[in-house]
């Protein structure tokens, strides 16, 4: 098991942008359904693949040419990412926390060198989930304050580097967050001094566009000290913005792998679904009738659902029923839609509950899938419906012993695309996974159409997971 004695941490800084006036910005409901969640932590994997094998050439090389030009950039970034460089208030006189920045303000970067196995690290063979922790940067949040975002690039001699995010969830989304690594990315591969992005990397930071007739971002702070209340009684401060760790990174006898569906498995996923469609269910789901063709995001979620599923109960971890948990991007659902680029939390979580009897069952897949499609289309309708009843959903669900099964990331985000100058990245990985039974999508790294799934499980379903995951697949 790796240990905080395989890093050596070399520096602590704060980069900020180029000089600005001060900046503050609202949190809107979008931000603020999310305002006590654990940070998204990601970590980006690059080679010296380039070099040769040499470790004080390559060592130079990080030091020399790589840090200086990541910091520079970063700070040059930052002037377009101002809400990142500042932190997460809260004014006496408000009823809502809000972004601030003054001049001084900047982001937490540390710089830190590896012993461990990069190849390993970055690969998509089981490793010991404990292994990544140390790469990430820990993200602060106090009562009173609380960091936006913090980075750690981290240094494996001869081998390559990696760049660590903690993201604050209340912050940004994922897809606020690859922007804005790409955008760092751009700059430093163009060595801009006055650096012009590229309109989809330009953030628009514009609140007005998200509408809250109903107060929703005064009632999910409501929500919030309702349940910090309720996790620690002793609690007197009614305005904390110390982050929730409730979901701690589950790291005992776990694995971390990757597993990919290529283009050919999912089509042959979607057409199994399709010719099975009206012979299967009779539920709530069946009132759509068959669509002519299957998402990537519905063939890939309720093939691995099952696989998971039909994991756990082989080493006999029952549950009666499963919470399938999933956020959908809301910018081309609203009413009007808002702009792509638009930088913050524009999505909006949902619940699709499912029976184990269901899964497990000879056309089990089909059902899921059914159940998967059936709730997506609803959303086509009114993305927003029954989102002020989360919270109590989703305590209800948990009190009753319900097992979690969460997504994060997307295909779409394009992560494989954040190239600083070096090369793309060898891996991509959203650490964060490991707090919680979450399956975590990206497009497969060589441009094939597939897609890759990241999962933190215990070695023993880890195991069961993986013959049940390949087995599958012969059988399609």
């Amino acid at each position: 098991m790796a240990s905080a004695e395989s890093l050596k941490m070399l520096e602590f800084c704060k980069i900020s942008p180029p000089s600005v006036a001060d900046f503050s910005l609202p949190l809107t409901f979008s931000d603020l359904i999310w305002m006590k969640f654990h940070p998204v932590e990601r970590l980006f994997f690059y080679s010296f693949h380039h070099l040769d094998s040499d470790s004080d050439s390559d060592s130079s090389f990080f030091f020399d040419s790589v840090v200086p030009k990541l910091k520079h950039s970063l700070s040059l970034n930052l002037q377009h990412f101002l809400p990142l460089a500042g932190n997460i208030v809260w004014p006496s006189n408000s009823q809502k926390p809000i972004f601030k920045f003054i001049p001084g303000d900047g982001v937490s970067l540390i710089i830190a060198e590896s012993d461990a196995d990069f190849h390993h690290l970055s690969g998509n063979s089981p490793v010991e989930a404990i292994k990544s922790r140390p790469l990430v940067p820990h993200l602060d949040s106090s009562d009173s304050i609380s960091s936006v975002i913090s980075l750690q690039i981290t240094l494996f001699p001869n081998r390559g580097f990696c760049i660590g995010i903690s993201a604050h969830h209340a912050a940004l989304d994922g897809k606020s967050t690859i922007m804005f690594m790409k955008a760092w990315a751009y700059i430093c591969q163009n060595g801009v001094e006055s650096p012009s992005l590229l309109p989809e990397l330009q953030p628009f930071l514009n609140r007005e566009v998200i509408k809250d007739p109903n107060g929703l971002d005064v009632f999910f702070v409501n929500q919030w000290k309702k349940l910090a209340e309720k996790m620690d009684p002793s609690s007197v401060n009614q305005q904390s913005l110390k982050i929730l760790f409730s979901f701690p990174p589950g790291l005992e006898e776990s694995l971390r792998a990757t597993f990919e569906l290529s283009r050919s498995n999912l089509e042959k996923i979607k057409n199994k679904v399709l010719l099975m469609w009206d012979n299967t269910g009779n539920g709530e789901e069946s009132i759509h009738s068959k669509p002519p063709t299957l998402s990537t995001f519905v063939a890939t979620s309720s093939y691995v659902i099952v696989c998971i599923v039909k994991a756990l109960k082989a080493i006999q971890n029952n549950h009666d029923k499963f919470l399938f948990g999933f956020t959908v991007d809301c910018r081309s659902r609203l009413e009007p839609p808002i702009p792509e680029n638009y930088f913050g939390n524009c999505v909006c979580p949902h619940v699709a509950a499912v029976q184990p009897e269901e899964i497990t069952k000879e056309n089990g897949l089909i059902s899921v899938a059914k159940k998967i499609y059936s709730k997506v289309k609803k959303l086509d309708k009114g993305v927003l419906d029954g989102i002020d009843g989360l919270f109590t959903k989703w305590d209800s669900l948990i009190s009753e012993g319900v097992q979690a099964i969460g997504v994060a990331g997307s295909t779409r985000f394009g992560v494989y695309g954040t190239d600083f100058g070096w090369g793309r990245p060898v891996k991509v990985e959203i650490t964060s996974i490991d707090r919680g039974l979450t399956m975590a999508f990206a497009e497969s790294r060589d441009g094939n159409g597939g897609i890759e799934i990241g999962l933190v499980m215990n070695k023993h379903a880890m195991n069961a997971f993986a013959n049940i995951f390949h087995e599958g697949l012969q059988s399609l």
